[in-house]
């Protein structure tokens, strides 16, 4: 049975402008998908969109929200397997950094590693490059972050603190680097060139687990303290 184990709703104020933010994460994963609103407009993106992609289509439902994009972190399984439930709801496109279409394009095999039936999703859409992407009164910067796996990507929803970090940070934790693709010292870059760039005070959204801030990874986070002190 699929538990819901996080059923939250938040708001973000902006200039009188409230972004809508709903996380929903079920068994067997436990990984975290979004639902990303703008209240003035109703416009809204779906993040990562797995096994709980029937709860953020309920979710975009009951907010009244125009869903105008699909953003995928990267492509592992888990954080694919609601893509096609999530397209056929919303007829919206698909976005994924190219370096991870192989996993994607190998989302059967993938499912097959963990003993699961998993359907192929749709085709992606569109390749992540420089452009903004826009829903409602916000933009979407995506910042490539690769060393979970080469395509990973974070979302930055500018003017605002949310930041969406996939499987590349963790609150205590870093993303795995023994899988297929995976390179630790890669990985430790992209935290601490690109993540913490961003600024202490961004909000991380990891894809497993609760929320942190820069400011509490980059002070606070075991890795992150046991590799800044292996530099010279």
């Amino acid at each position: 049975m699929q538990v819901p184990v996080r059923l939250q709703v938040r708001g973000y104020r902006l200039q009188g402008i409230l972004m809508i933010l709903e996380v929903r994460a079920v068994a067997p994963f436990y990984k975290n998908g979004f639902v990303v609103g703008c209240d003035r407009t109703r416009e809204a993106i779906v993040i990562d969109p797995g096994d709980e992609a029937e709860q953020l289509i309920d979710a975009a439902r009951r907010h009244s929200l125009n869903v105008k994009y699909i953003l995928l972190t990267h492509a592992h399984v888990d954080h694919i397997t609601g893509v096609g439930p999530a397209k056929s709801a919303f007829d919206a496109p698909v976005y994924l950094h190219r370096d991870d279409l192989p996993f994607y394009e190998h989302a059967v095999e993938q499912g097959q590693m963990f003993g699961l039936t998993v359907r192929q999703p749709p085709p992606v859409d569109v390749f992540y490059d420089e452009s903004p992407i826009r829903f409602g009164d916000y933009e979407v910067l995506v910042h490539h972050t690769p060393g979970h796996c080469p395509g990973g990507v974070c979302l930055d929803v500018t003017d605002t603190p949310h930041l969406f970090v996939g499987d590349t940070l963790f609150a205590g934790s870093i993303g795995r680097t023994d899988l297929p693709g995976g390179n630790y010292e890669v990985l430790m870059r992209s935290i601490t060139q690109v993540l913490f760039a961003l600024g202490d005070d961004a909000i991380v959204h990891p894809g497993h687990g609760p929320d942190t801030t820069i400011h509490n990874e980059r002070t606070r986070n075991p890795f992150v303290l046991e590799y800044l002190a292996s530099k010279p």
